[in-house]
């Protein structure tokens, strides 16, 4: 893994590794995963379906399948609370693929280095080439399209606009989440799971 956009940490990557067939196998994608200290841990998994979309049910079957398997490969020796969610609207961005599906929405992008000066950029994404992520941004009045190594980039997420919430909801509706009118909390399903026992976190609202 070359950046760290999927898995941050040493622990990061070596859950993603144990995690992402598991989620393949189910016919999902690994967005990213963290583990997050505190007194007891929580293991934040995001996941989503290639064509995008996924739905509260899709996050329980992955919790099950993922705990099933850490319980095997008992990668953590503390206890910790395992987090299933969904991307949700305003989604990091973590493969290179991403930035080609989201081309012409909005996006901030953090580097690990200082390039002109500068870490942080905010622009509309403009796809990729080679190895790079373009992004039209706006410089003394005029735009201009830059491009950052994906290798570079150490976070990078969509900013929350109205065509942008269109879209998601696009995407749930074809996943089959029905949602009588828009409400952020119904694109944040969360399944967890802690003490072998699955429940629906407060934010998974998705709409009957």
């Amino acid at each position: 893994m070359s950046n760290d956009l999927i898995a941050k940490t040493a622990i990061d990557r070596r859950l993603a590794e144990i995690i992402t067939p598991v989620i393949e196998d189910l016919g999902f994608e690994l967005v990213r995963v963290r583990l997050q200290g505190g007194k007891t841990a929580t293991l934040q998994i995001m996941a989503d379906r290639p064509e995008g979309g996924i739905n509260v049910d899709d996050c329980g079957d992955i919790s099950v399948a993922v705990s099933a398997t850490l319980d095997v490969e008992d990668p953590l020796e503390d206890p910790y609370h395992l987090e299933v969610s969904s991307p949700g609207i305003d989604r990091p961005l973590t493969r290179m693929k991403d930035f080609e599906t989201f081309e012409g929405y909005e996006a901030k992008l953090e580097t690990n280095q200082s390039i002109d000066g500068r870490k942080r950029w905010k622009g509309v994404l403009a796809g990729v080439e080679g190895d790079e992520v373009l992004l039209n941004i706006e410089e003394n009045g005029e735009v201009q399209t830059i491009g950052l190594n994906f290798d570079w980039l150490s976070d990078a997420k969509l900013v929350l606009t109205d065509e942008l919430i269109r879209e998601m909801l696009r995407q749930k509706k074809e996943a089959g989440v029905e949602i009588d009118h828009l409400d952020e909390s119904a694109f944040d399903e969360i399944e967890t799971e802690d003490d072998n026992e699955t429940a629906a976190n407060g934010r998974a609202d998705a709409k009957e």
